[in-house]
C-alpha cells in the first residue's frame, strides 16, 4: 500500500497566511477538493485549490511535508502557517503527474514560487520603472510603493496601452479594472497585493517583460540584487 499512488494538495484559507497540506486518493480528488471548498476544514473557511500533484508513495510524501514543516504546524492538524510559495516549491519539484496548479505546468509553478519568495527580500520603498515601448512609440514610466510586502502602482504613471504577447489572463484582468485615463496616464492608485516585479512590469507595460531587471529603487540599483541575495542564502 505504501507505493500507491495518491494525490497531496496545497490549499489557501480565508486566514492570511495559514494552508492546509493535505492528501486524498486519485479517484476521491474532486470529491474532496469540492467537500473542502464548500465546507471547510477545522472551523477554517475560504479553502480554496492552488495546487495538486498525483505521485508514488503519497501518504509517505505527505508525512515527509509534514515533518518539514512541523514548526508551522497547528495542532494534529493539516493546517499550517506557512507562506504557501515555500510549500508549493517544495511540492513542485516531486516527481509526479500535475493535477492542478493556478500558477501553469510544474516548471512556471517551481519559478512563480522561487520568485515569490525572493520579492519578500524586497525592502519597502518607492521604485521606479522607464522603458521604451516600441508598438506604443513611447516611453512607458511607473512609479511603485512597496509595503510589508504589498504592490501599489501609484497615480500619474504612464502605462503602456497595446497589449503584446506574454500578458498574463491575472494582469488583464487587473488592467480591466484600473482607471486608465488619455495617453495611458493612471488615474488612481491601483494595489497589487503580493507579487513579484515582473507580474508589477507586465502590468504596466502591458507585454511580457524580466521586471527584476527593469523595477530599480531611488538609489537607481535593479531590484535583480534581492533575487541574488535569496539565491546566495
Amino acid at each position: 500500500m505504501n507505493d500507491e499512488k495518491g494525490i497531496i494538495y496545497l490549499m489557501t484559507t480565508a486566514v492570511e497566511g495559514l494552508i492546509k497540506i493535505g492528501k486524498t486518493m486519485t479517484s476521491q480528488y474532486k470529491n474532496r477538493i469540492r467537500f473542502l471548498e464548500k465546507h471547510g476544514y477545522c472551523n477554517v473557511t475560504g479553502l480554496k485549490i492552488q495546487f495538486a500533484i498525483e505521485v508514488n508513495k503519497y501518504s509517505d510524501k505527505e508525512q515527509l511535508l509534514h515533518s518539514i514543516f512541523q514548526k508551522s504546524q497547528i495542532g494534529n492538524t493539516e493546517l499550517f502557517a506557512l507562506d504557501i510559495n515555500t510549500a508549493m516549491k517544495l511540492l513542485s519539484s516531486f516527481d509526479g503527474k500535475l493535477i492542478f496548479s493556478a500558477y501553469g505546468d510544474k516548471e512556471t509553478t517551481f519559478n512563480n514560487a522561487t520568485e515569490n519568495i525572493a520579492s519578500r527580500l524586497i525592502p519597502n520603498g518607492i521604485y521606479y520603472f522607464k522603458k521604451q515601448k516600441k508598438s506604443d512609440n513611447k516611453v512607458v514610466e511607473a512609479k511603485a510603493k512597496i509595503e510589508n510586502g504589498i504592490w501599489y502602482i501609484l497615480k500619474g504613471s504612464i502605462l503602456g496601452e497595446t497589449e503584446d504577447k506574454g500578458v498574463s489572463a491575472k494582469a488583464k484582468l487587473m488592467r480591466e479594472n484600473m482607471k486608465i485615463g488619455e495617453k495611458g496616464v493612471l488615474l488612481e492608485d491601483i494595489e497589487l497585493g503580493e507579487c513579484t516585479p515582473s507580474f508589477a512590469g507586465v502590468l504596466i507595460m502591458n507585454s511580457s517583460i524580466n521586471g527584476w531587471s527593469d523595477w530599480y529603487d531611488e538609489k537607481g540599483n535593479k531590484l535583480d540584487k534581492y533575487r541574488k541575495e535569496s539565491q546566495d542564502d
